[in-house]
């Protein structure tokens, strides 16, 4: 997987784009794929409400939230599994309340 790019980095290379220069153009100054600078500065687009789409902090939040959900379902699983081994998974007796 390759190294991420610093945001100050990202944030540099996308407000060259937005000052004018091509994107082909920076990414080679740069150093970058022109596929990579192109996905920043469409993110970017979106970020500034240009262009429909997920905002970075929402994405962030998703993958938060995602995240939250994958841990909560494990436990989940584990209790199960737990009572299983406990005989807690079966019914009480007939007319038993408790």
């Amino acid at each position: 997987m390759p190294r991420p790019f610093p945001a100050e980095f990202r944030l540099r290379a996308v407000a060259l784009v937005r000052a004018g220069k091509p994107i082909t153009t920076a990414a080679v100054q740069l150093g970058v794929s022109a596929a990579a600078l192109h996905g920043w500065v469409r993110q970017d687009q979106i970020d500034r409400g240009e262009r429909p789409g997920i905002t970075t902090p929402e994405t962030a939040e998703l993958a938060k939230a995602k995240k939250r959900i994958r841990q909560l379902e494990t436990e989940v699983e584990i209790l199960k599994i737990a009572a299983k081994l406990h005989g807690e998974d079966r019914p009480g007796p007939k007319g038993f309340t408790r």
